[in-house]
Order: C-alpha cells, then structure tokens, then sequence
C-alpha cells in the first residue's frame, strides 16, 4: 500500500536558485525547521548516490533518518529516497519528488511525496500520518520560500 501526497508552492526565485537552495545542505540550518545536524556520508558536489543522515528534533526527541538522491535534473527535478529502516522510524521507504517549473521570474516547486512498506499499526494510520507528513513538507517549503526571498 503506498500513500500519496502533494505539496505545492510558488517562490520569488529563479528555478536555478530553487534547485540548489533545495539541494544546500549547509544552508539547511538556515531554514529547516528543527534541524540539529546535516552528515554527508559521502564526499564532493550533490549527485544521483549522495547520501546523509538529517537529524531533527521533533516532539521533543532527536529523530534521525538516512536520505539518498536517487534522480537529479538540473534545474527541474529532485528526487529523494529516505530509508526508514535506516533511520528513527525504523519503517517503511519515503520518496519526494520536487518538481520545479519557472513561472515567468518565479519558480514553481511540486512536492510529490509518497510512503511505502508500512505494516501492522503504521498501515492502520497511514492516512493520518500522510495528513502529518504533507504539513510537514508544507512547513519546510514555506521555510525555503522564506529564506530565498530574503
């Protein structure tokens, strides 16, 4: 059973600055809500393969999970992998896919998400906790956006 959702924003900023503020991980700090830290787990410029361990603080609690980009099309698209039994979550297979289109001066930024491999309980929930993860990915583009108008 997969779950879908979709999350969409217009930000003042060329595609080009939309792409690499999304792919940014040191300048994460600077807009990502509940960042603690960003750990590269590998070397060099962001490619299909880069891969680190984001850790949030949420609900009180540190709560890490493992990110790879798994598709890369400068400046249109990014597609991430987060593999929940790597991570926190112990669970499940998390893809985000953003799609981002110029609108004249502007960009366009649609957030595909989609939650995989969920059982027992989780599965029960899974529509709550799409509803969750939605505003979740809501909140940081809204944080992004922020942060590239400056």
């Amino acid at each position: 059973m997969s779950i879908h959702f979709e999350v969409k924003r217009t930000i003042d900023a060329p595609i080009e600055e939309t792409y690499k503020g999304l792919l940014d991980l040191d300048a994460a700090k600077n807009w990502m809500q509940g960042l603690v830290r960003i750990e590269r787990l590998d070397a060099g410029s962001m490619r299909v393969g880069s891969e680190w361990k984001e850790t949030r603080k949420m609900y009180g609690k540190e709560a890490s999970e493992h990110f790879e980009v798994v598709e890369m099309n400068e400046p249109n698209k990014i597609v991430l992998r987060c593999d929940g039994t790597k991570g926190t979550t112990g669970k499940g297979e998390y893809v985000f896919a953003y799609t981002i289109v110029p609108i004249g001066s502007q960009s366009e930024v649609t957030l595909n998400g989609e939650i995989n491999g969920l059982t027992g309980v989780l599965k029960l929930f899974g529509k709550m906790m799409a509803g969750t993860f939605k505003k979740a990915c809501a909140k940081d583009l809204d944080s992004l956006k922020h942060y590239l108008e400056k």
